[in-house]
This record gives structure tokens, C-alpha cells and sequence, in this order.
């Protein structure tokens, strides 16, 4: 693997902001609580809120494991590709 690009990071990072309002979003429309979303998928209530936000821990864009994404779809009954944005950035160019 070699190292990302700026444009390549951008595109990550508008990707992961933009999954952080999708998620808000549905946790909002389902009337739950970041704490109860966060016990529900697993998660520390700070990691859950800076998936919200779009970032890690490092301030980096966020990128949730496949088992968060799941747990986060079961948690707001959606189907993975609800879930994510749709501007997802092509990581096959490298």
C-alpha cells in the first residue's frame, strides 16, 4: 500500500464527515440517545460521538470497522448501504 494522496485524504475525509451526518441523522429520526446508540452497537459513547463527527481518536478521518457499520445498521434497523453515503471516494487507485 502506498501513501494517500491530499486529494485521495480529502476525499476520505468529506467521506467520513459525510457518514458522521448520516448517522447522526438516523440516530436522531429514531428518538435515541448517543449514549444508547453507542451501548447498543458495542461502542464507548466517545468513540460512537467522534464517528458523528467524522474523525479518530488521532483527529484523522474516521474509518468504523465492518463490525461497527453492522452493529450501527442493526442498531437504526437500516440496511448497510443505507448506512453509508453515497460519495464514496474509489480506494482502488493507489
Amino acid at each position: 500500500m502506498g501513501r494517500r494522496t491530499t486529494s485521495e485524504s480529502s476525499a476520505w475525509q468529506d467521506f467520513a464527515f459525510t457518514l458522521g451526518l448520516q448517522i447522526r441523522r438516523l440516530r436522531e429520526a429514531k428518538g435515541l440517545s448517543q449514549e444508547t446508540v453507542a451501548y447498543r452497537a458495542g461502542l464507548s459513547r466517545l468513540t460512537y460521538l467522534r464517528y458523528e463527527r467524522g474523525e479518530a481518536q488521532s483527529g484523522a478521518p474516521a474509518n468504523p470497522t465492518l463490525l461497527t457499520l453492522l452493529a450501527l445498521s442493526q442498531v437504526f434497523e437500516v440496511s448497510l448501504q443505507e448506512l453509508l453515503p453515497t460519495n464514496a471516494p474509489d480506494v482502488t487507485t493507489r
